[in-house]
């Protein structure tokens, strides 16, 4: 009898312990799950921190490359209205100038017609004149209309960039150098000097 009682109070201490071994081998499963999990999840996290990292690179690249492309695009946007502005000018410089050669001519031409108007003929000469003074106001409408028109002389003041002297004289009702005669016309051509006016010049009179 005696030994039944410790046959089954083993049997039970042996249950006892399978059952223990079951529980500790569940938890131990059961742990090793949540790691695992665990692990997945931080793993997971990682990636996704590293996807994010990778994603805020290629913006910062793309970023830089879009401003870039956009300093690149007014540069150039700047240099073609620059060379178009300076192909505009170009262009009407060249309508405005290109027959400045053919005009210094025609300036030599009226030139004669003033010679000759500065001689005041009468009696038979007269219709001679006429005809000479409306080829000479011909000539002057044709050169304005080409925007030439004659250098003024303001208040006889000698100025060397529109003057040329071919001579001098002292005189000492002037303090410094002065126009005393025209002795041939200057004109501009626009805004530039097509031929400069020559003239006699009065210079102060030395002191002795």
């Amino acid at each position: 009898m005696k030994k039944k009682s410790e046959s089954e109070s083993e049997g039970k201490q042996k249950k006892i312990a399978d059952d223990n071994d079951i529980e500790i081998e569940y938890i131990t499963e059961q742990g090793e799950e949540e790691q695992e999990t665990q692990k997945t999840r931080s793993q997971e996290k990682g990636d996704a921190a590293e996807e994010v990292k990778d994603l805020q690179k290629q913006f910062k690249e793309l970023k830089e490359k879009n401003k870039k492309l956009k300093e690149q695009y007014l540069r150039e946007a700047a240099e073609k209205d620059n060379l178009r502005k300076r192909t505009e000018k170009e262009k009407n410089e060249y309508f405005q100038y290109a027959l400045s050669e053919v005009f210094r001519e025609i300036i030599s031409i009226l030139d004669n017609f003033d010679r000759a108007l500065e001689k005041k003929e009468e009696g038979e000469q007269k219709q001679f004149r006429e005809g000479i003074e409306l080829i000479h106001k011909q000539l002057q409408t044709l050169l304005k209309n080409n925007g030439i028109k004659p250098i003024e002389i303001k208040e006889d003041k000698f100025d060397p960039r529109y003057h040329e002297a071919l001579m001098s004289e002292e005189a000492s009702d002037v303090e410094e150098p002065s126009i005393g005669e025209v002795i041939q016309k200057g004109y501009m051509i626009h805004q530039r000097l097509l031929r400069p006016t020559l003239v006699k010049v009065k210079v102060p009179k030395k002191k002795d």
